[in-house]
């Protein structure tokens, strides 16, 4: 199985295909970290990261943001003092792609830094 870490996020077209659930139980050991959620009957990866103080967590969405412009993949960020939430889903196909785990995964790799 492909790590997601060394996946790069593909153009995402309205018919692009949902992940099965078969995909995310495969996927989603590669980032035990993260919770699908329902929002607005629309999956979502989510996950919290927690920090010594808001500048930290300033530092990590700041670096969150250039991820998501590397990627051409923009998740939602949720900012407050010593933590911030991410959730990516892809907008477009409103739900899950493989794009959001590639996108996970890279998060995850972030915060380790």
């Amino acid at each position: 199985m492909e790590r997601l870490i060394e996946g790069k996020c593909e153009a995402c077209k309205a018919d692009a295909p949902l992940v099965t659930s078969l995909e995310k139980k495969e996927l989603l050991p590669q980032i035990p970290s993260w919770n699908i959620i329902e929002v607005d009957g629309i999956e979502q990866l989510t996950c919290a990261f927690a920090f010594k103080d808001y500048l930290s967590a300033l530092g990590f969405l700041q670096k969150v943001a250039h991820l998501a412009e590397a990627e051409d993949h923009h998740p939602e960020i949720l900012l407050e003092w010593g933590k911030v939430t991410v959730s990516w889903w892809s907008h477009k196909i409103k739900g899950l792609h493989k794009n959001d785990f590639i996108a996970a995964a890279k998060t995850d790799s972030l915060f380790i830094e």
